[in-house]
């Protein structure tokens, strides 16, 4: 099936795919600054759309992230049409703590980056924590959103979409996502663009 919808998708599509994922590998060289900027890019696109997040991203640059005040982060977020500024720009602030992150999760075993992430950065769901390590060069950390529960629902492979999604249900997801035998950086964004036309990140 994964081959069908390969081949389904436009050639502009499939290039765009191959360099969204070259990308990922070139963050995955770059400095804690530059994995910080792509963090607050993550708990920014919980409960929004990616879009919105990269516009956001984009304004605050290289330094807003670490050096604007919190207030300033909230008003940049509001501006750009976020529902939740306050929320997010106090997120952000606490997730300075953790400026050194490149350095943290790489002297952590690859299966214990994602669990770390969750317990220890407040707004970072399994999504979003998994978003982030793809983003970063890390393959193999499934991105439930509603667009995967949309496919996984529209081919049979679960009965219902869930209202909220436990660690149990994210694991459960995850693993049938990993029968496709393709690293997960890879198949989301096929997934993505089978269900959206669109390739973001």
């Amino acid at each position: 099936m994964l081959n069908k919808i390969k081949k389904s998708l436009q050639e502009n599509i499939i290039t765009e795919i191959k360099k969204r994922l070259q990308e990922f590998q070139e963050l995955k060289n770059k400095n804690n600054q530059d994995w910080f900027n792509e963090l607050c890019f993550c708990l920014l696109t919980a409960n929004s759309k990616a879009e919105t997040a990269i516009k956001i991203q984009i304004e605050m640059s290289q330094n807003g992230f670490t050096e604007k005040t919190r207030t300033e982060i909230a008003y940049t977020i509001k501006k750009h049409g976020h529902r939740f500024h306050n929320t997010k720009a106090k997120y952000i602030f606490l997730a300075r703590k953790f400026l050194n992150i490149k350095d943290i999760l790489q002297n952590l075993p690859e299966n214990q980056t994602r669990a770390f992430l969750v317990n220890n950065i407040k707004g970072l769901g399994y999504k979003e924590a998994s978003h982030f390590l793809r983003n970063v060069g890390y393959n193999n950390f499934a991105i439930i959103d509603r667009h995967i529960l949309r496919f996984l629902k529209k081919y049979n492979f679960i009965n219902e979409i869930p209202k909220v999604i436990s660690k149990k249900n994210y694991l459960e997801y995850e693993k049938i996502l990993t029968n496709f035998n393709i690293e997960q950086s890879e198949l989301d964004l096929i997934l993505w663009a089978h269900m959206t036309g669109k390739v973001l990140k």
